[in-house]
């Protein structure tokens, strides 16, 4: 391993895999079936206009509509079967590792997209960060025995080596051919991607990842699916493997962002008065970007929340050295008994506010202005969280120590849609 101390622990194993593709002939436009990963649509209407985009979107796929789970499940896999029986989606000739890139104004992207085989935390070979939530899980176990596909990547990190070769070699060899396909999705987002069929290359890239470990930066709860699907199936076998985005942040580093939490049935005023003693807290009379900005100078010295939701904004900090005391778990170390989402979910969620850490009682949004949106539509409490740093998370990953699950949002994530993996090929 390129990390001191993990030259005991097995590297990456990601190989080649047929992957399935739309066929640009079949569809309005590329951008018009891709989606976002399925966690971060969060609102009815952007559901609504992904499924309206073009008649194949993949959003049918990945979040299907019925009365049912049941249902949901069979209409998705009837759905993937019925594509790929017309032609809507195919499989690529011979299996391939893949190259792929995004571009806005602001950043470049690039990774190589495979098949990983799969492992326990306990390996060292991938490590999460966040805890998931059991029932998610389920669901999104259900939905992969029903496709027997993995329909939208994870996005993983590495910590790459100098001097340019193996995979980051490949991937400047790669960006010079012309792409299997490029587009430009609604959020400005450009979007290409390679194929690598030549044995030669495909060892360069196998053979570098080999000596490397990976951090889960998005999709734990796919992760923990992969995990949990392998268990019921025979191994040797294509079960035994997961589809990830590998991204070296050497080269490539991540945006991290938050990720906030919408508390349906609390009040602001009710809210705020639970915290009188506990914490400071001043109303702001301002603009979302200027609390934003009163928020990132007040978390540079401790603990700090908005709190949104009845057309202000409350900055919520300085917690009661007390309440820490008497809230947060001992015996974890000190960067994960310091995080925001340590002490919001343990001293404010539990003991405060009593909120049960449940889906009918919070909601995960990554969007801030939808966070805030929804909260002065529906008469509940936003609450708008600043970002973890990525070196925080990755020393506690290698720590073995999760985080509050929802803690970050590392991206870009890769569009969905792109490239699929269906276990049959």
């Amino acid at each position: 391993m390129n990390t001191a101390g993990d030259n005991d622990v097995q590297g990456l194993d990601l190989v080649p895999f047929r992957g399935v593709r739309y066929d640009p002939e079949r569809v309005g436009s590329l951008a018009a079936v891709t989606s976002p990963p399925y966690d971060v649509i969060v609102r009815p209407d952007g559901l609504l206009e992904l499924e309206s985009a073009d008649p194949h979107n993949i959003v049918r796929l990945i979040l299907p509509q019925a009365t049912t789970p049941a249902a949901r499940n069979r209409q998705a896999a009837d759905t993937l079967h019925e594509w790929l029986g017309d032609g809507v989606l195919a499989p690529d000739p011979v299996p391939a590792l893949y190259v792929y890139e995004q571009r806005d104004d602001d950043m470049l992207q690039r990774g190589v997209i495979g098949a990983l085989r799969l492992s326990e935390p306990a390996a060292g070979v991938v490590l999460p960060h966040e805890d998931v939530m059991p029932h998610v899980v389920e669901d999104r176990a259900a939905l992969m025995r029903a496709t027997a596909a993995n329909l939208e990547p994870l996005l993983l990190t590495y910590r790459g080596d100098e001097p340019v070769s193996g995979v980051a070699a490949v991937i400047e060899r790669a960006v010079q051919h012309k792409p299997l396909l490029s587009t430009t999705t609604e959020d400005g987002f450009h979007h290409r991607l390679w194929a690598v069929t030549e044995p030669a290359e495909i060892t360069a890239i196998r053979s570098d990842l080999a000596h490397h470990q990976a951090l889960i930066a998005d999709g734990h709860h796919r992760w923990a699916t992969n995990l949990r699907l392998r268990s019921e199936h025979p191994s040797p076998g294509p079960w035994d493997f997961g589809l990830v985005l590998l991204v070296d942040t050497v080269r490539y580093p991540l945006r991290v962002r938050a990720i906030h939490r919408y508390l349906h049935d609390l009040p602001v005023a009710e809210a705020l008065a639970s915290l009188e003693g506990s914490f400071r807290v001043r109303t702001l009379r301002c603009s979302l970007s200027e609390a934003r900005a009163a928020l990132a100078g007040a978390a540079a010295d401790g603990n700090a929340f908005l709190l949104a939701g009845d057309g202000a904004y409350h900055l919520v900090d300085r917690p009661s050295l007390d309440l820490l005391a008497r809230t947060i778990p001992s015996g974890r170390p000190e960067a994960w008994r310091t995080l925001d989402a340590t002490v919001l979910h343990s001293a404010i969620l539990d003991h405060l506010w009593r909120v049960p850490d449940a889906p009918e009682h919070i909601a995960y949004i990554h969007h801030t202005e939808a966070t805030v949106e929804k909260a002065e539509r529906e008469g509940g409490t936003a609450v708008l969280m600043h970002p973890v740093r990525e070196e925080v998370v990755r020393e506690l990953a290698r720590q073995g120590v999760t985080m509050p699950r929802k803690s970050t949002s590392f991206g870009p994530k890769p569009a969905t849609g792109l490239v699929l993996r269906d276990l049959a090929f």
